[in-house]
């Protein structure tokens, strides 16, 4: 019997939602987005401590978009978790709708810092775990960087930051897929040796399969138990992982797929919804 199975069909289904709003929408990122599709899932089904009823619950754990692009991947789990409305997703980028290319913490429920700039979401991240280290507080902070991202200067500060106060209460995942905009990181800006990087930067550092849940669940696990340090999960991704003519293609970084292809997509992914 596969313990996954539920949280599999989660994964695919937030696939499906993230190929067909981006469809509707004629633009967006479905690139970073379909690589996160289990990371998200497993935080979201299993991990945190939140409550879609209650979105500003003070004492809910805080996940922090900080490659704010991928927001499809956002709106997809907040939507399946119960957040709003599935019908919403087709709203977005549209205007006035809840969901814009970027998360908006102040227009939808669920969302608990506005990203976009690279960077700016892992320094709020980590004002979030400072403020529950100073005011006691139990919850967890996650996030999500992405390739791209890492190779600015803020992120370098931050690290430094979380380090230096010892926040254990945050959590990071680097969604490694290899590919940013331009082309290959190595090629644009070598990150190698990303976890030595981190390491110096007095992180604990784990790396993983971020499309394999017993591996995720594991180092979540690891990263909780882990005191006095933050920690950082660089998890193996593939851009595009499901689609196969989106796969590893720095193509699909940032563009919506046409009806055609969308149909393509949604038959690999199991089917309509």
């Amino acid at each position: 019997m596969d313990k996954y199975k539920d949280l599999k069909v989660i994964a695919s289904t937030l696939r499906k939602d993230i190929i067909n709003m981006l469809n509707k929408a004629k633009s967006g990122h479905p690139g970073g987005s379909l690589s996160a599709c289990e990371i998200m899932t497993a935080l979201y089904f299993k991990e945190m401590d939140i409550d879609p009823k209650k979105p500003q619950w003070e004492d809910r754990d805080r996940f922090v978009l900080s490659k704010g692009h991928a927001a499809p991947v956002l709106y997809a789990v907040l939507a399946e978790k119960g957040y709003f409305p599935k019908e919403e997703l087709n709203s977005l980028r549209k205007i006035n709708s809840m969901l814009q290319g970027h998360p908006d913490m102040k227009g939808t429920p669920g969302v608990d810092m506005s990203t976009g700039s690279l960077g700016q979401g892992f320094s709020a991240a980590n004002g979030m775990a400072l403020a529950g280290k100073m005011r006691s507080k139990d919850y967890r902070v996650y996030a999500m960087l992405g390739d791209g991202e890492v190779q600015e200067g803020i992120v370098w500060e931050a690290a430094m930051l979380a380090a230096h106060y010892k926040l254990d209460n945050l959590t990071v995942f680097l969604d490694h897929n290899g590919l940013q905009i331009d082309g290959k990181n190595c090629d644009i800006m070598d990150i190698s040796p990303i976890d030595k990087k981190w390491e110096a930067f007095g992180w604990n550092v784990i790396k993983i399969d971020g499309h394999n849940f017993d591996e995720i669940f594991d180092a979540i696990e690891h990263s909780k138990n882990t005191k006095g340090k933050p920690t950082i999960i660089i998890a193996e991704t593939i851009k595009g992982k499901g689609v196969s003519f989106m796969e590893d293609k720095v193509e699909w970084h940032g563009n919506a797929p046409d009806d055609e292809e969308t149909s393509i997509a949604i038959k690999e992914l199991g089917g309509e919804i």
